[in-house]
């Protein structure tokens, strides 16, 4: 009976990143409960050595991709190629850098337990399966280990009320999104026959069916929006991230603004472009819309917020608009080789990345102890005090502002010249006039830092310390920014190539 079973082989060097990644998880946990604790800066190690293997594979993986094809395993639920090998090596690096600020950040407020480390770890697990799923029950299988990674996350601060709050907050509302993105797999189901990416596409081109299934398919379209929009942030389902982003710890809230919305935006191209592009012509103008919500709701309640964090968390709502235009761009060419809109979202999610950690990196600084000093005026005096700190915030936030020579601005105008060559020009210009807005938010911030009169008491507050681990993450942040903007060329290069599947 053995010898009449037909067993798929497993392509262990194509699943390596994965097993990468969730064999530290385990171990690092394994290991924790097991020997006393560690010394300070060593679950950060190990969890930077983890992510820096898996992200090393990704590299190796690309290549033999380059030279010998695209990789579909596992009964056809996973597809390995150009596309998901960059989501991988784009949240690994936003694990490293988020474990250098976490390490003193976890030794300060006294949290430093294996257990966050290796959550980093899962929810990064989870984001490579989303964008590697050629299948919607492994994408939700993905969404879900992401989903709860983070729910814990951001309630892992035990001693602040604010952390409990935003975790439970993010997982009541978090358990709606998966549950509506459920339903929209099953009613695609209902209208397909099957849950793979290959087979939907190859059913809907091969049969129309009588009475049509159009409303049960557009209507699981819908609610796949619905459910990926929640964990993007987009306007009309961003109403969580203000409340989540505040109260989270502060290095989790950089790592969910970025890992987050690098795992939704590739789940979301994935499912929109390459397994329903026979409904593009519903779902562009939803996307177009999305969009402009999400661009002008974003950039015009973060200018009115005192908190730092939400306006941060604000401006993550307006990044996602931007993001939304090259998803809006790739929905004209859905189902087709080339087209300028997948490269020009996976080189914002990249970027956005590194900027969104390397922000809220300086924020964790000024924070203090206690991580309550996020308000405008805590960054008062900021560059009298700790200058270099200053700059590099000032950095960070013109890119973030979308000026040239940074990072920032290659990334916005990739995006608004792929809708400006699908001829979407309304939601270019759109774009053009939010990131206006969008600036003064960050202009507020750096008036704060540079040019606001000290106050009393403003001697008496704790000093901001620079401990070496978060300073390099600053700094690697910084450094690839104006790297990026000088010479964007490498990296724009190299997302083009990925256009074609």
């Amino acid at each position: 009976m053995i010898e009449g079973l037909d067993v798929e082989s497993i392509d262990w060097f194509a699943i390596s990143p994965l097993l990468i990644l969730l064999g530290g998880a385990l171990l690092l946990l394994l290991l924790g409960s097991l020997l006393p604790p560690w010394r300070k800066g060593w679950y950060a190690l190990f969890t930077a050595l983890t992510a820096g293997a898996a992200g090393a594979m990704g590299f190796v993986l690309n290549d033999d991709i380059t030279d010998n094809g695209a990789r579909v395993i596992l009964s056809n639920t996973f597809r390995f190629d150009h596309f998901t090998m960059w989501i991988l090596i784009t949240l690994c690096a936003v694990v490293l850098l988020t474990v250098l600020v976490s390490d003193d950040y976890l030794w300060r407020e006294k949290l430093d337990d294996p257990e966050i480390y290796a959550l980093y770890l899962v929810v990064t697990l989870g984001g490579v399966v989303m964008a590697a799923a050629n299948d919607f029950i492994v994408l939700f299988l993905g969404l879900e280990i992401l989903s709860i990674g983070l729910y814990v996350l951001a309630a892992s601060h035990r001693r602040r009320a604010q952390s409990q709050e935003s975790g439970l907050k993010y997982f009541i509302l978090g358990g709606f999104s998966s549950a509506v993105f459920l339903y929209g797999v099953a009613l695609i189901y209902g209208a397909a026959g099957s849950t793979n990416f290959g087979e939907i596409v190859a059913s809907f081109n091969s049969s129309v069916t009588v009475p049509r299934n159009d409303a049960l398919a557009l209507a699981g379209v819908a609610l796949l929006i619905v459910g990926l929009g929640f964990k993007a942030a987009a306007v009309p389902f961003h109403f969580w991230s203000p409340d989540v982003y505040q109260g989270a710890p502060t290095p989790v809230t950089g790592f969910m603004a970025s890992a987050a919305k690098a795992a939704a935006f590739a789940a979301m191209l994935r499912v929109l472009v390459w397994a329903l592009p026979q409904w593009r012509d519903d779902y562009q103008p939803v996307i177009w819309v999305l969009a402009a919500l999400s661009l002008v709701v974003g950039s015009a309640l973060a200018v009115v917020q005192t908190n730092v964090k939400r306006m941060l968390a604000y401006s993550s709502v307006a990044h996602a608009g931007f993001i939304l235009v090259g998803v809006e761009a790739a929905a004209h060419t859905a189902g087709e080789e080339g087209g300028p809109g997948v490269p020009s979202v996976l080189v914002y999610v990249l970027l956005y990345g590194v900027l969104v950690v390397g922000t809220f990196a300086v924020v964790t600084l000024v924070g203090r102890t206690g991580d309550d000093a996020t308000d405008l005026s805590d960054f008062r005096g900021l560059a009298r005090d700790r200058p270099r700190l200053a700059i590099a915030m000032t950095v960070l936030l013109l890119a973030q502002a979308g000026v040239p020579l940074t990072s920032g601005f290659v990334a916005k105008f990739d995006v608004i010249s792929a809708a400006v060559e699908v001829e979407s020009y309304a939601i270019a210009v759109i774009a053009m006039v939010s990131a206006v807005i969008a600036a003064f938010l960050y202009l507020r911030i750096m008036i704060s830092m540079w040019v606001a009169e000290p106050e009393a008491g403003d001697a008496a507050r704790e000093a901001v310390r620079t401990p070496l681990s978060t300073s390099l993450a600053i700094l690697a942040a910084v450094a690839f920014t104006l790297l990026v903007g000088v010479f964007p060329g490498w990296l724009l290069d190299a997302a083009q190539s990925i256009a074609t599947r």
